[in-house]
């Protein structure tokens, strides 16, 4: 059987119990999935004052291989579109740890990881992930950055897709 978009599933970092977004700063994989379509699933609404001042947050997910025996081969990851804000946006970038490896840790949400090259992928200029194996993770580091001066907007969001291909 192929792998299937199910098979491809987002956990946080910060451990293997983490649930809290928050806290997904690197570290060892969760085993607990990012939900879809879900409000803050990631991100926490900015302040007043973080809006007035401006501010770049950073978090650090796995994607991981759900499938019984199949590789995810050729991944590419890219946003379908950007928060509406004009004021932000939102980057990635691959980690830093090999393939099924733990990624660093940074010390809060607004420290940058080390060796991340952030961009904001679009549908024709994805990021190249490495092959999955099944049962394995690649870890991707996200940046949200809102400018100094953005207005609020409420249910800012973003798409961002993951696609693979398998041989079977």
């Amino acid at each position: 059987m192929p792998i299937v978009s199910s098979d491809i599933t987002r956990r946080y970092s910060g451990g293997a119990g983490n649930t809290d977004p928050l806290a997904s700063l690197g570290g060892a994989k969760s085993s607990t999935a990012i939900p879809n379509n879900t409000l803050n699933a990631v991100w926490p609404d900015f302040t007043g004052q973080e809006s007035n001042d401006g501010i770049t947050r950073y978090r650090c997910f796995y994607i991981h291989n759900a499938h019984g025996s199949l590789t995810a081969k050729n991944g590419k990851l890219y946003f379908n579109s950007q928060p509406a804000n004009a004021g932000v946006s939102v980057e990635a970038g691959a980690g830093t740890s090999a393939v099924n490896g733990t990624e660093q840790t940074i010390a809060n949400e607004t420290t940058a990881p080390s060796g991340v090259t952030f961009n904001a992928y679009n549908s024709g200029t994805k990021l190249s992930l490495a092959n999955i194996p099944a049962g394995q993770h690649k870890a991707i580091w996200l940046k949200l950055t809102t400018d100094p001066g953005a207005s609020a907007k409420d249910l800012d969001q973003y798409e961002l897709f993951i696609d693979v291909d398998t041989n079977e």
